[in-house]
């Protein structure tokens, strides 16, 4: 143990006792990584980062005066999340594919509210400017929620006088609200 010790310590990049080192370290370490790789970035793309892991390692030129070497390949490990992180989100930062044919501009959000807020208010004037019996049976099929049987029971009016004054009413609306 105390002259694998000393090796880690005297390990150059290149040498047999450098080479030895990272060897040894995979042999202990590589489970453990792939394991945290896997909980971090999923199945598929873990061997890759592992195997990422010890080509850092292979070119360090730390290698040579490590005192702890696991500690160093866990803080490769870590370091190379981050770096796939930037990565990533400069990535989806910069790539952005727009087509004019399938990604139009949307309105502002405050144009919707307005244009439903003027649609609404057109719409109230409407009702509001209907002949009163219109506006009550309008009123009571559409936000009492009644059929025309009872709004004809109601009013004591025929139903073919409920569908006249719906019509109306209906016509009416699109007229105010639409009129194209």
């Amino acid at each position: 143990m105390a002259r694998q010790q000393d090796e880690s310590s005297v390990a150059v990049e290149g040498s047999p006792v450098a080479t030895s080192l990272i060897d040894a370290l995979f042999r202990t370490e590589a489970a453990g990584l792939l394991r945290y790789f896997r909980r971090k970035v999923g199945d598929e793309a873990a061997p890759d980062l592992v195997q990422e892991v010890f080509v850092r390692l292979a070119g360090s030129r730390q290698t040579k005066a490590l005192s702890n070497p696991p500690g160093y390949v866990r803080r490769i490990a870590r370091n190379l999340l981050i770096d796939r992180s930037r990565r990533k989100t400069v990535a989806e930062a910069v790539f952005v594919p727009l087509e004019p044919h399938h990604d139009m501009g949307t309105a502002a959000e405050q144009d919707k509210i307005l244009e439903a807020a003027q649609l609404l208010g057109q719409y109230e004037g409407a009702v509001q400017s209907m002949t009163e019996k219109t506006r009550r049976v309008y009123l009571l099929h559409r936000v009492e929620d009644m059929s025309y049987r009872d709004i004809h029971r109601q009013l004591g009016i025929s139903i073919a006088t409920v569908e006249y004054h719906m019509m109306r009413a209906i016509a009416h609306i699109q007229q105010v609200v639409a009129p194209e």
